[in-house]
C-alpha cells in the first residue's frame, strides 16, 4: 500500500464489506486489528485519527510502551505474538484479548496470574507446520476442555495462520478447517467456552478469510505499508 493510512483504511473497509457480503455476512461482524509491531507512535496516532480502535502487538514490552502512551484514547489492545510463560503476568494486565494460547502450561500460567477473567483465543497450527507456533487441531480440542475448567480464562475462539501462498485463494481450505474446528468445539458445550471469534487473515489474504468466517483480521502492511524499522531492533523489546 502506498497511500496514506486514511486512504488505505477506506480501501480496506470497502474490501471487507464486499468480502462479507459475498459470504452473506454483515460487514459489522468483522473487526480490523491494526498490527503495530515496529510501527512508530506517530503512525499509530494517524491510525487512531483515521478511526482505528483495536491494535495488535507481537512483543509484550514494546506493547507496554505504546499502551501507556495512548492510554487516554480508549483503545483495545490484542496480543498476537508468541507468548512466553514468564511474560504471562504482564500480558494479562496489558491486553484485552490474547490470541496465542497454545498449550495447557501457558493457559495455567495465565489463569494463575490473572486477577480477573481474561479473554483468550487458542492458536491452532492448522497445517501442522514445524516452523510455526500453535497447537494441532486435536490438541486444540483437548486444550479447550482444559481451559473450560480454569476460572480466570474465557475462551472466545481460535486464531490461525495458514501456510504462506502467493495466491490468497490457496489459503481457503485452511480457513475453512479453522471454522469447522471452532464449530466442533462449540458442539461440546463446554462451560465458559464461547467460540464466537475467528482471528484469521492478514494483509495478503484477509478477503478470503472473511468469506470463510473470520471475525477478526490482522492487518499491518495493508494499513501502514512496509515497515522501515529492522526486525532486529524490534526483537530487542520482546
Amino acid at each position: 500500500m502506498t497511500g496514506s493510512i486514511s486512504e488505505n483504511l477506506l480501501n480496506i473497509h470497502d474490501r471487507v464489506a464486499k468480502a462479507a457480503r459475498r459470504a452473506g455476512r454483515d460487514p459489522g461482524e468483522v473487526t480490523i486489528i491494526a498490527v503495530t509491531k515496529m510501527v512508530e507512535p506517530k503512525r499509530i496516532k494517524e491510525a487512531i485519527s483515521a478511526g482505528l480502535r483495536v491494535f495488535g502487538e507481537n512483543y509484550v514490552q514494546e506493547a507496554q510502551e505504546k499502551i501507556v502512551k495512548f492510554k487516554e484514547k480508549n483503545l483495545r489492545w490484542h496480543f498476537i505474538g508468541h507468548l512466553q510463560k514468564n511474560k504471562a503476568k504482564l500480558a494479562v494486565e496489558l491486553f484485552d484479548l490474547i490470541h496465542t494460547v497454545d498449550s495447557v502450561e501457558l493457559a495455567q500460567e495465565l489463569n494463575k496470574r490473572s486477577k480477573e477473567p481474561v479473554d483468550i483465543l487458542i492458536e491452532v497450527n492448522i497445517a501442522k507446520e514445524n516452523t510455526k507456533a500453535g497447537i494441532d487441531p486435536e490438541g486444540a480440542v483437548k486444550l479447550a476442555r482444559a481451559v473450560s475448567a480454569m476460572p480466570n480464562l474465557k475462551l472466545r475462539g481460535l486464531m490461525a495462520i495458514p501456510p504462506s501462498f502467493e495466491e490468497p485463494e490457496m489459503s481457503r481450505p485452511y480457513f475453512a478447517m479453522v471454522r469447522r474446528l471452532a464449530e466442533r468445539i462449540n458442539k461440546e458445550k463446554l462451560p465458559g467456552v464461547y467460540m464466537r471469534e475467528l482471528s484469521m487473515g492478514m494483509s495478503n489474504d484477509y478477503e478470503v478469510a472473511i468469506e470463510e468466517g473470520a471475525t477478526m483480521v490482522r492487518l499491518g502492511t495493508a494499513i501502514f505499508g512496509t515497515r522501515m524499522v529492522s526486525e532486529k531492533k524490534a526483537a530487542k523489546s520482546a
